[in-house]
Protein backbone atom coordinates (compact mmCIF):
# COMPACT_ATOMS: atom_id res chain seq x y z
CA UNK A 1 0.00 0.00 0.00
CA UNK A 2 0.93 3.63 -0.46
CA UNK A 3 3.64 4.56 2.16
CA UNK A 4 2.66 7.56 4.84
CA UNK A 5 4.50 10.04 6.36
CA UNK A 6 4.20 13.41 8.37
CA UNK A 7 6.72 15.75 6.89
CA UNK A 8 8.85 18.82 8.80
CA UNK A 9 9.66 20.13 5.71
CA UNK A 10 8.10 22.93 4.15
CA UNK A 11 5.73 23.53 0.71
CA UNK A 12 8.70 25.48 -0.45
CA UNK A 13 11.56 23.36 0.84
CA UNK A 14 10.12 20.10 -0.10
CA UNK A 15 11.82 17.45 -2.07
CA UNK A 16 8.91 15.51 -4.04
CA UNK A 17 7.89 14.63 -7.68
CA UNK A 18 4.49 17.08 -6.80
CA UNK A 19 3.33 18.88 -4.22
CA UNK A 20 -0.66 19.06 -3.69
CA UNK A 21 -2.47 22.13 -2.76
CA UNK A 22 -5.63 23.18 -2.64
CA UNK A 23 -8.07 25.85 -3.78
CA UNK A 24 -11.53 26.85 -3.06
CA UNK A 25 -14.70 28.65 -4.25
CA UNK A 26 -15.32 32.02 -2.84
CA UNK A 27 -18.63 33.36 -1.00
CA UNK A 28 -20.18 36.39 0.14
CA UNK A 29 -18.03 39.04 -1.33
CA UNK A 30 -15.83 37.18 -3.32
CA UNK A 31 -18.21 34.83 -4.88
CA UNK A 32 -17.15 33.95 -7.95
CA UNK A 33 -13.24 34.39 -7.10
CA UNK A 34 -11.19 31.65 -6.60
CA UNK A 35 -9.29 31.40 -3.56
CA UNK A 36 -5.93 29.71 -2.06
CA UNK A 37 -6.96 27.66 0.49
CA UNK A 38 -4.66 27.73 4.03
CA UNK A 39 -1.48 25.38 3.07
CA UNK A 40 -0.35 27.30 -0.41
CA UNK A 41 0.80 30.18 0.88
CA UNK A 42 4.24 29.40 -0.15
CA UNK A 43 3.32 28.01 -3.08
CA UNK A 44 1.15 31.20 -3.70
CA UNK A 45 4.33 33.17 -2.95
CA UNK A 46 6.75 31.37 -5.78
CA UNK A 47 3.80 32.49 -7.55
CA UNK A 48 4.25 35.85 -7.16
CA UNK A 49 0.78 35.98 -5.71
CA UNK A 50 -1.25 35.26 -8.48
CA UNK A 51 -1.72 31.06 -8.01
CA UNK A 52 -5.18 31.65 -8.15
CA UNK A 53 -4.92 34.08 -11.42
CA UNK A 54 -3.45 31.29 -12.57
CA UNK A 55 -5.14 28.73 -12.14
CA UNK A 56 -8.76 30.68 -13.58
CA UNK A 57 -6.70 31.28 -16.62
CA UNK A 58 -6.04 27.44 -16.79
CA UNK A 59 -9.57 26.89 -16.20
CA UNK A 60 -9.80 25.92 -12.89
CA UNK A 61 -13.00 26.90 -10.90
CA UNK A 62 -12.13 25.19 -7.33
CA UNK A 63 -15.02 22.72 -7.77
CA UNK A 64 -14.90 19.62 -5.24
CA UNK A 65 -12.55 17.00 -6.67
CA UNK A 66 -11.41 19.16 -9.87
CA UNK A 67 -7.94 18.69 -10.41
CA UNK A 68 -5.34 21.21 -11.99
CA UNK A 69 -2.18 20.74 -12.79
CA UNK A 70 0.91 23.06 -13.55
CA UNK A 71 4.90 23.70 -13.84
CA UNK A 72 5.96 24.67 -10.39
CA UNK A 73 8.11 27.91 -10.46
CA UNK A 74 11.85 28.05 -9.63
CA UNK A 75 11.04 28.72 -5.95
CA UNK A 76 9.72 25.34 -5.41
CA UNK A 77 11.88 22.30 -5.09
CA UNK A 78 9.14 19.91 -6.76
CA UNK A 79 8.71 19.77 -10.93
CA UNK A 80 4.57 19.56 -10.67
CA UNK A 81 2.02 21.41 -8.11
CA UNK A 82 -1.35 19.56 -8.21
CA UNK A 83 -3.92 22.20 -7.30
CA UNK A 84 -7.46 19.89 -6.13
CA UNK A 85 -10.60 21.96 -5.68
CA UNK A 86 -12.00 21.43 -2.34
CA UNK A 87 -15.41 23.60 -3.14
CA UNK A 88 -17.02 26.47 -1.36
CA UNK A 89 -14.94 28.40 1.17
CA UNK A 90 -16.51 27.32 4.44
CA UNK A 91 -18.16 29.94 6.39
CA UNK A 92 -15.51 29.61 9.54
CA UNK A 93 -12.28 30.74 8.04
CA UNK A 94 -9.78 27.70 7.81
CA UNK A 95 -12.49 25.29 8.93
CA UNK A 96 -12.54 22.71 6.10
CA UNK A 97 -15.00 19.79 6.31
CA UNK A 98 -13.40 16.74 7.03
CA UNK A 99 -15.18 14.84 4.11
CA UNK A 100 -14.07 17.60 1.69
CA UNK A 101 -10.40 17.40 2.63
CA UNK A 102 -10.84 13.86 2.09
CA UNK A 103 -12.25 13.71 -0.88
CA UNK A 104 -10.03 16.50 -1.97
CA UNK A 105 -6.55 14.68 -0.92
CA UNK A 106 -8.34 11.07 -2.94
CA UNK A 107 -8.98 12.90 -6.39
CA UNK A 108 -5.48 14.44 -6.06
CA UNK A 109 -4.17 10.88 -5.08
CA UNK A 110 -5.82 9.19 -7.96
CA UNK A 111 -4.48 12.09 -10.28
CA UNK A 112 -0.96 11.34 -9.25
CA UNK A 113 -0.89 7.78 -10.31
CA UNK A 114 2.48 6.37 -11.32
CA UNK A 115 4.13 9.32 -9.13
CA UNK A 116 6.59 7.91 -6.62
CA UNK A 117 6.38 10.87 -3.66
CA UNK A 118 4.13 13.55 -3.34
CA UNK A 119 3.86 15.97 -0.93
CA UNK A 120 -0.03 17.41 0.49
CA UNK A 121 -0.11 20.63 1.58
CA UNK A 122 -4.18 20.94 2.11
CA UNK A 123 -5.80 22.74 5.29
CA UNK A 124 -4.44 21.19 8.27
CA UNK A 125 -5.22 22.59 11.52
CA UNK A 126 -5.82 19.73 13.53
CA UNK A 127 -4.54 16.24 13.90
CA UNK A 128 -8.61 15.69 12.57
CA UNK A 129 -8.01 17.12 9.25
CA UNK A 130 -4.00 15.30 9.32
CA UNK A 131 -6.50 12.10 9.26
CA UNK A 132 -9.40 13.08 7.02
CA UNK A 133 -6.36 14.17 4.10
CA UNK A 134 -4.06 10.69 5.41
CA UNK A 135 -7.21 8.70 4.32
CA UNK A 136 -8.50 10.41 1.18
CA UNK A 137 -4.98 10.29 0.31
CA UNK A 138 -4.96 6.66 0.60
CA UNK A 139 -8.16 5.47 -0.40
CA UNK A 140 -7.62 7.62 -3.69
CA UNK A 141 -4.18 5.82 -4.24
CA UNK A 142 -6.13 2.32 -4.14
CA UNK A 143 -5.27 -0.09 -7.44
CA UNK A 144 -6.37 -3.47 -7.59
CA UNK A 145 -3.84 -5.10 -9.97
CA UNK A 146 -3.16 -8.45 -8.89
CA UNK A 147 -4.57 -9.65 -12.34
CA UNK A 148 -2.92 -7.00 -14.25
CA UNK A 149 0.55 -7.91 -16.06
CA UNK A 150 1.77 -10.62 -13.08
CA UNK A 151 5.77 -10.14 -12.77
CA UNK A 152 7.02 -9.14 -15.96
CA UNK A 153 10.43 -8.12 -15.72
CA UNK A 154 10.65 -6.70 -19.11
CA UNK A 155 7.75 -4.22 -17.93
CA UNK A 156 9.17 -0.51 -17.78
CA UNK A 157 9.91 0.28 -14.74
CA UNK A 158 6.57 1.92 -12.35
CA UNK A 159 4.66 -0.15 -14.33
CA UNK A 160 2.67 -3.41 -14.71
CA UNK A 161 3.19 -5.52 -17.52
CA UNK A 162 0.07 -4.49 -18.77
CA UNK A 163 1.78 -0.80 -18.95
CA UNK A 164 -0.85 0.04 -16.17
CA UNK A 165 0.72 2.44 -13.91
CA UNK A 166 0.82 1.73 -10.48
CA UNK A 167 -0.61 3.74 -7.48
CA UNK A 168 1.08 6.58 -5.80
CA UNK A 169 4.19 5.15 -4.31
CA UNK A 170 4.25 7.79 -0.94
CA UNK A 171 2.16 10.30 0.71
CA UNK A 172 3.84 13.05 2.73
CA UNK A 173 1.59 15.31 4.54
CA UNK A 174 2.76 19.03 5.79
CA UNK A 175 1.86 21.28 8.07
CA UNK A 176 1.77 18.05 10.38
CA UNK A 177 3.79 18.16 14.00
CA UNK A 178 5.11 14.79 13.47
CA UNK A 179 6.45 14.51 17.26
CA UNK A 180 3.31 15.31 18.70
CA UNK A 181 0.92 12.50 19.83
CA UNK A 182 -2.17 13.17 18.34
CA UNK A 183 -0.87 13.72 15.13
CA UNK A 184 1.00 10.23 15.30
CA UNK A 185 -2.35 8.67 16.72
CA UNK A 186 -3.93 10.09 13.81
CA UNK A 187 -1.54 8.83 10.99
CA UNK A 188 -1.53 5.50 12.52
CA UNK A 189 -5.13 4.97 12.86
CA UNK A 190 -5.49 6.18 8.84
CA UNK A 191 -2.29 3.78 8.36
CA UNK A 192 -4.94 0.58 10.20
CA UNK A 193 -8.06 1.35 9.19
CA UNK A 194 -7.38 2.55 5.07
CA UNK A 195 -5.18 -0.70 4.85
CA UNK A 196 -8.18 -3.01 5.77
CA UNK A 197 -10.60 -1.09 3.90
CA UNK A 198 -8.34 -1.86 1.14
CA UNK A 199 -7.64 -5.50 2.09
CA UNK A 200 -11.42 -5.61 2.11
CA UNK A 201 -11.44 -4.05 -1.47
CA UNK A 202 -8.87 -6.69 -2.64
CA UNK A 203 -11.11 -9.16 -1.87
CA UNK A 204 -14.82 -7.52 -3.03
CA UNK A 205 -12.73 -7.20 -6.36
CA UNK A 206 -11.15 -10.97 -6.78
CA UNK A 207 -12.73 -12.45 -9.11
CA UNK A 208 -15.35 -15.87 -7.98
CA UNK A 209 -13.05 -18.75 -9.26
CA UNK A 210 -10.47 -17.72 -6.85
CA UNK A 211 -12.37 -16.64 -4.24
CA UNK A 212 -15.17 -18.64 -2.43
CA UNK A 213 -16.05 -19.84 0.96
CA UNK A 214 -12.88 -22.10 1.74
CA UNK A 215 -10.49 -19.65 -0.17
CA UNK A 216 -12.19 -16.64 2.19
CA UNK A 217 -11.97 -18.85 5.31
CA UNK A 218 -8.38 -19.42 4.63
CA UNK A 219 -7.81 -15.58 4.23
CA UNK A 220 -9.57 -14.87 7.42
CA UNK A 221 -7.48 -17.85 8.93
CA UNK A 222 -3.98 -15.98 8.22
CA UNK A 223 -5.28 -12.49 9.35
CA UNK A 224 -6.26 -13.80 12.80
CA UNK A 225 -2.92 -15.21 13.06
CA UNK A 226 -1.23 -12.25 11.99
CA UNK A 227 -3.28 -10.03 13.97
CA UNK A 228 -3.92 -12.13 17.68
CA UNK A 229 -7.28 -12.64 16.86
CA UNK A 230 -9.56 -16.05 17.94
CA UNK A 231 -10.67 -17.52 14.26
CA UNK A 232 -13.14 -20.72 13.98
CA UNK A 233 -14.45 -22.20 10.69
CA UNK A 234 -17.40 -24.46 10.93
CA UNK A 235 -17.09 -26.52 7.44
CA UNK A 236 -20.06 -28.25 5.94
CA UNK A 237 -20.24 -30.69 8.17
CA UNK A 238 -19.85 -29.05 11.45
CA UNK A 239 -22.63 -26.99 9.59
CA UNK A 240 -25.06 -29.77 9.16
CA UNK A 241 -24.37 -31.01 12.67
CA UNK A 242 -25.21 -27.91 14.02
CA UNK A 243 -28.60 -27.30 12.02
CA UNK A 244 -27.37 -24.44 10.30
CA UNK A 245 -30.31 -25.03 7.44
CA UNK A 246 -29.86 -21.80 6.15
CA UNK A 247 -26.77 -21.88 4.97
CA UNK A 248 -26.37 -25.17 4.05
CA UNK A 249 -29.63 -24.52 2.20
CA UNK A 250 -28.17 -21.25 0.02
CA UNK A 251 -24.86 -23.30 -0.53
CA UNK A 252 -25.90 -26.72 -1.84
CA UNK A 253 -25.86 -26.13 -5.48
CA UNK A 254 -22.65 -25.13 -5.36
CA UNK A 255 -19.50 -27.42 -5.67
CA UNK A 256 -17.50 -24.58 -3.45
CA UNK A 257 -19.87 -25.74 0.42
CA UNK A 258 -20.41 -22.81 2.73
CA UNK A 259 -18.83 -21.73 5.43
CA UNK A 260 -19.42 -19.75 8.93
CA UNK A 261 -15.99 -18.23 10.32
CA UNK A 262 -15.94 -16.80 13.49
CA UNK A 263 -13.23 -13.90 14.40
CA UNK A 264 -13.35 -12.86 17.96
CA UNK A 265 -11.21 -9.84 19.01
CA UNK A 266 -11.03 -9.49 22.87
CA UNK A 267 -9.40 -6.76 25.49
CA UNK A 268 -8.70 -8.09 28.76
CA UNK A 269 -9.79 -4.56 29.94
CA UNK A 270 -13.22 -5.02 27.46
CA UNK A 271 -16.52 -4.30 29.01
CA UNK A 272 -18.71 -4.07 26.35
CA UNK A 273 -19.03 -6.86 23.18
CA UNK A 274 -20.38 -5.37 20.18
CA UNK A 275 -21.00 -8.39 17.30
CA UNK A 276 -20.68 -8.53 13.68
CA UNK A 277 -22.86 -10.42 11.22
CA UNK A 278 -21.51 -10.25 7.32
CA UNK A 279 -23.34 -11.60 3.81
CA UNK A 280 -20.85 -13.14 2.31
CA UNK A 281 -22.46 -14.98 -0.81
CA UNK A 282 -18.89 -15.24 -2.93
CA UNK A 283 -20.98 -15.21 -5.84
CA UNK A 284 -25.00 -15.10 -6.64
CA UNK A 285 -26.22 -16.58 -9.45
CA UNK A 286 -29.47 -16.28 -8.23
CA UNK A 287 -30.03 -19.96 -7.65
CA UNK A 288 -32.58 -21.47 -9.32
CA UNK A 289 -34.31 -17.90 -9.53
CA UNK A 290 -31.57 -16.89 -11.90
CA UNK A 291 -30.71 -13.27 -12.59
CA UNK A 292 -31.82 -12.18 -15.45
CA UNK A 293 -29.02 -11.51 -18.61
CA UNK A 294 -26.93 -8.41 -17.39
CA UNK A 295 -27.38 -8.85 -13.65
CA UNK A 296 -24.68 -11.33 -12.81
CA UNK A 297 -21.36 -9.65 -14.34
CA UNK A 298 -21.20 -8.16 -10.43
CA UNK A 299 -22.22 -10.94 -8.65
CA UNK A 300 -18.98 -11.33 -7.13
CA UNK A 301 -19.68 -8.33 -5.01
CA UNK A 302 -21.93 -10.01 -2.77
CA UNK A 303 -19.64 -10.48 0.04
CA UNK A 304 -18.99 -7.43 0.62
CA UNK A 305 -20.40 -7.32 3.70
CA UNK A 306 -18.51 -10.04 5.07
CA UNK A 307 -15.53 -7.99 4.24
CA UNK A 308 -16.43 -4.88 5.87
CA UNK A 309 -17.40 -7.54 8.83
CA UNK A 310 -13.66 -9.12 8.65
CA UNK A 311 -11.55 -5.80 7.35
CA UNK A 312 -13.55 -3.79 10.73
CA UNK A 313 -12.21 -7.06 12.91
CA UNK A 314 -9.04 -6.91 11.97
CA UNK A 315 -8.77 -2.40 12.38
CA UNK A 316 -10.08 -3.22 16.01
CA UNK A 317 -7.11 -5.45 16.85
CA UNK A 318 -4.99 -3.17 15.03
CA UNK A 319 -5.65 -0.37 17.03
CA UNK A 320 -6.26 -2.20 19.90
CA UNK A 321 -9.53 -0.90 20.69
CA UNK A 322 -10.82 -1.66 24.54
CA UNK A 323 -13.89 -3.61 23.46
CA UNK A 324 -14.69 -7.21 22.53
CA UNK A 325 -15.66 -7.78 18.72
CA UNK A 326 -16.79 -10.92 17.33
CA UNK A 327 -17.14 -11.20 13.09
CA UNK A 328 -19.56 -14.01 11.82
CA UNK A 329 -18.85 -14.25 8.11
CA UNK A 330 -21.52 -15.83 6.46
CA UNK A 331 -20.30 -17.65 3.60
CA UNK A 332 -21.47 -19.38 0.36
CA UNK A 333 -21.83 -19.45 -3.55
CA UNK A 334 -25.48 -19.33 -4.48
CA UNK A 335 -25.63 -21.69 -7.64
CA UNK A 336 -28.17 -23.75 -9.74
CA UNK A 337 -27.70 -27.25 -10.17
CA UNK A 338 -29.39 -30.67 -9.52
CA UNK A 339 -28.76 -30.40 -5.96
CA UNK A 340 -29.70 -26.58 -6.24
CA UNK A 341 -32.39 -25.43 -3.20
CA UNK A 342 -35.97 -24.91 -5.00
CA UNK A 343 -38.32 -22.60 -4.79
CA UNK A 344 -41.10 -24.41 -2.23
CA UNK A 345 -38.87 -26.11 -0.33
CA UNK A 346 -38.52 -25.43 3.07
CA UNK A 347 -35.18 -24.63 5.06
CA UNK A 348 -34.55 -25.98 8.72
CA UNK A 349 -32.88 -22.88 10.57
CA UNK A 350 -30.29 -22.90 13.25
CA UNK A 351 -33.34 -21.14 14.86
CA UNK A 352 -35.26 -24.27 14.99
CA UNK A 353 -37.72 -21.83 12.37
CA UNK A 354 -38.16 -23.13 9.37
CA UNK A 355 -38.44 -21.37 6.29
CA UNK A 356 -40.35 -21.45 2.92
CA UNK A 357 -38.25 -20.24 0.21
CA UNK A 358 -40.12 -18.44 -2.25
CA UNK A 359 -37.04 -17.19 -4.16
CA UNK A 360 -33.41 -18.61 -3.93
CA UNK A 361 -31.94 -15.33 -5.06
CA UNK A 362 -33.20 -13.69 -1.65
CA UNK A 363 -30.42 -15.96 -0.25
CA UNK A 364 -28.58 -13.47 1.47
CA UNK A 365 -30.81 -13.20 4.38
CA UNK A 366 -31.46 -17.06 4.51
CA UNK A 367 -27.06 -17.35 5.49
CA UNK A 368 -27.53 -14.23 7.90
CA UNK A 369 -30.66 -15.53 9.58
CA UNK A 370 -27.99 -18.33 10.96
CA UNK A 371 -25.34 -15.82 11.82
CA UNK A 372 -27.45 -13.84 13.74
CA UNK A 373 -29.15 -16.66 15.92
CA UNK A 374 -25.52 -18.28 16.09
CA UNK A 375 -24.39 -14.44 17.24
CA UNK A 376 -27.27 -14.21 19.74
CA UNK A 377 -26.28 -16.71 21.32
CA UNK A 378 -22.97 -15.15 22.92
CA UNK A 379 -25.42 -12.46 24.40
CA UNK A 380 -23.42 -9.38 22.89
CA UNK A 381 -24.02 -5.97 23.99
CA UNK A 382 -25.14 -4.85 20.00
CA UNK A 383 -25.01 -7.08 16.84
CA UNK A 384 -24.56 -5.20 13.63
CA UNK A 385 -25.18 -7.23 10.54
CA UNK A 386 -24.29 -5.61 6.93
CA UNK A 387 -25.11 -6.72 3.88
CA UNK A 388 -25.85 -5.91 -0.07
CA UNK A 389 -28.85 -7.40 0.57
CA UNK A 390 -31.79 -6.19 -1.46
CA UNK A 391 -32.11 -3.86 -4.63
CA UNK A 392 -35.14 -1.91 -3.28
CA UNK A 393 -32.73 -0.51 -1.31
CA UNK A 394 -30.57 0.58 -4.24
CA UNK A 395 -33.97 1.95 -5.67
CA UNK A 396 -35.07 3.99 -2.91
CA UNK A 397 -31.26 5.61 -1.60
CA UNK A 398 -29.46 5.37 -4.90
CA UNK A 399 -25.87 3.75 -5.36
CA UNK A 400 -24.28 6.41 -2.52
CA UNK A 401 -26.24 5.53 0.32
CA UNK A 402 -26.77 2.59 2.71
CA UNK A 403 -30.09 2.03 4.81
CA UNK A 404 -30.27 2.01 8.37
CA UNK A 405 -32.43 -0.11 10.21
CA UNK A 406 -33.05 -1.32 13.94
CA UNK A 407 -35.05 -2.76 16.60
CA UNK A 408 -33.95 0.53 19.02
CA UNK A 409 -34.95 3.77 17.31
CA UNK A 410 -32.06 5.16 19.76
CA UNK A 411 -29.06 2.82 18.38
CA UNK A 412 -30.40 3.20 14.49
CA UNK A 413 -30.23 7.43 15.26
CA UNK A 414 -26.69 6.45 16.83
CA UNK A 415 -24.73 4.73 13.51
CA UNK A 416 -26.27 7.08 11.43
CA UNK A 417 -24.38 9.63 12.88
CA UNK A 418 -21.61 7.66 13.07
CA UNK A 419 -22.14 6.56 9.12
CA UNK A 420 -22.25 10.46 8.33
CA UNK A 421 -19.35 12.01 10.68
CA UNK A 422 -17.05 9.64 9.09
CA UNK A 423 -18.00 10.12 5.69
CA UNK A 424 -20.47 7.06 4.67
CA UNK A 425 -23.43 8.60 3.38
CA UNK A 426 -26.73 6.36 4.95
CA UNK A 427 -30.28 6.71 5.98
CA UNK A 428 -32.22 5.53 8.81
CA UNK A 429 -35.27 3.10 7.60
CA UNK A 430 -38.12 1.82 9.48
CA UNK A 431 -39.29 -1.54 10.23
CA UNK A 432 -42.91 -1.39 9.35
CA UNK A 433 -45.06 -3.93 11.07
CA UNK A 434 -47.68 -4.42 8.40
CA UNK A 435 -45.15 -5.70 6.27
CA UNK A 436 -44.43 -8.38 7.91
CA UNK A 437 -47.51 -10.13 7.37
CA UNK A 438 -46.52 -10.89 3.72
CA UNK A 439 -43.97 -12.85 4.71
CA UNK A 440 -46.33 -15.61 6.37
CA UNK A 441 -46.39 -19.21 5.21
CA UNK A 442 -48.84 -22.34 4.95
CA UNK A 443 -45.88 -24.35 5.48
CA UNK A 444 -43.57 -23.05 7.45
CA UNK A 445 -42.92 -20.39 10.15
CA UNK A 446 -42.01 -18.06 7.69
CA UNK A 447 -41.32 -17.04 4.47
CA UNK A 448 -38.29 -15.79 3.14
CA UNK A 449 -40.10 -13.17 0.10
CA UNK A 450 -42.73 -10.74 1.38
CA UNK A 451 -44.39 -7.72 0.03
CA UNK A 452 -42.43 -6.83 -3.70
CA UNK A 453 -43.20 -2.75 -2.46
CA UNK A 454 -40.92 -1.95 0.13
CA UNK A 455 -38.74 -5.18 -0.09
CA UNK A 456 -35.41 -3.60 1.93
CA UNK A 457 -37.76 -3.41 4.84
CA UNK A 458 -39.50 -6.66 4.63
CA UNK A 459 -35.74 -8.11 4.38
CA UNK A 460 -35.20 -6.28 7.26
CA UNK A 461 -38.25 -7.75 9.10
CA UNK A 462 -37.21 -11.05 8.19
CA UNK A 463 -33.59 -10.54 9.91
CA UNK A 464 -35.00 -9.47 12.90
CA UNK A 465 -36.89 -12.63 13.49
CA UNK A 466 -33.81 -13.92 14.38
CA UNK A 467 -32.10 -11.49 16.90
CA UNK A 468 -31.92 -12.70 20.43
CA UNK A 469 -34.51 -11.18 22.51
CA UNK A 470 -33.29 -7.86 24.87
CA UNK A 471 -30.30 -7.34 21.97
CA UNK A 472 -29.90 -3.85 20.39
CA UNK A 473 -29.19 -4.89 16.26
CA UNK A 474 -29.00 -2.98 13.31
CA UNK A 475 -28.89 -4.09 9.74
CA UNK A 476 -27.18 -1.70 7.33
CA UNK A 477 -28.29 -2.75 3.86
CA UNK A 478 -25.13 -1.15 1.51
CA UNK A 479 -26.42 -2.98 -1.42
CA UNK A 480 -26.11 0.62 -3.49
CA UNK A 481 -22.26 1.92 -2.14
CA UNK A 482 -20.65 -1.66 -1.77
CA UNK A 483 -19.48 -1.91 -5.61
CA UNK A 484 -19.04 1.56 -7.95
CA UNK A 485 -19.42 0.61 -11.62
CA UNK A 486 -19.31 4.29 -13.10
CA UNK A 487 -15.92 6.47 -12.97
CA UNK A 488 -13.94 7.14 -10.39
CA UNK A 489 -14.55 10.19 -7.60
CA UNK A 490 -12.96 11.50 -4.80
CA UNK A 491 -11.23 8.63 -3.46
CA UNK A 492 -13.81 6.32 -4.24
CA UNK A 493 -12.45 3.73 -6.95
CA UNK A 494 -14.56 1.62 -9.74
CA UNK A 495 -15.40 -1.57 -7.95
CA UNK A 496 -15.43 -2.76 -4.73
CA UNK A 497 -15.37 0.49 -1.86
CA UNK A 498 -15.27 -1.07 0.95
CA UNK A 499 -18.21 0.47 2.46
CA UNK A 500 -19.47 0.49 6.00
CA UNK A 501 -15.81 -0.19 7.29
CA UNK A 502 -15.31 3.03 8.50
CA UNK A 503 -18.68 3.20 10.51
CA UNK A 504 -18.07 0.03 12.07
CA UNK A 505 -14.49 0.66 13.31
CA UNK A 506 -15.67 4.29 14.75
CA UNK A 507 -18.91 2.42 16.09
CA UNK A 508 -16.20 -0.18 17.91
CA UNK A 509 -13.84 3.34 19.08
CA UNK A 510 -17.81 4.58 20.93
CA UNK A 511 -18.21 1.13 22.19
CA UNK A 512 -14.95 1.22 23.96
CA UNK A 513 -15.32 4.59 25.10
CA UNK A 514 -18.54 4.06 26.53
CA UNK A 515 -20.05 6.73 24.09
CA UNK A 516 -23.25 4.18 23.48
CA UNK A 517 -24.58 3.10 26.98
Amino acid sequence: MTALTLSTAGAATLRADALVVGIAKGTGSKAGALVVAPGAEAVDKAFDGKLATVLETLGASGAEGEVTKLPAPSGLKVPVVVAVGLGPVPEKDDAYDAEALRRAAGSAARALTGTKKAGFALPTESSEDAEAIAEGALLGAYAFTAYQGGENKLAPKGKKGNGAKLPLAEVALLGTKPRDKAFKAAAERATAVVEEINRARDLINTPPNDLYPESFAAVATAAGKEHGIKVQVLDEKALVKGGFGGLLGVGQGSTHGPRLVRLGYTHPKAEKTLALVGKGITYDSGGISLKPAGHNETMKCDMSGAAAVFAAVVAASRLGLQVNVTGWLALAENMPSGNATRPGDVLHMYSGKTVEVLNTDAEGRLVLADALTRASEENPDAIVDVATLTGAMVLALGNRTFGVMANDDAFRTAIHEIAEEVGEASWPMPLPADLRKGMDSPTADIANMGERMGGGLVAGLFLQEFVGEGIAWAHLDIAGPAFHEGAPYGYTPKGGTGSAVRTLVKLAERTAAGDLG
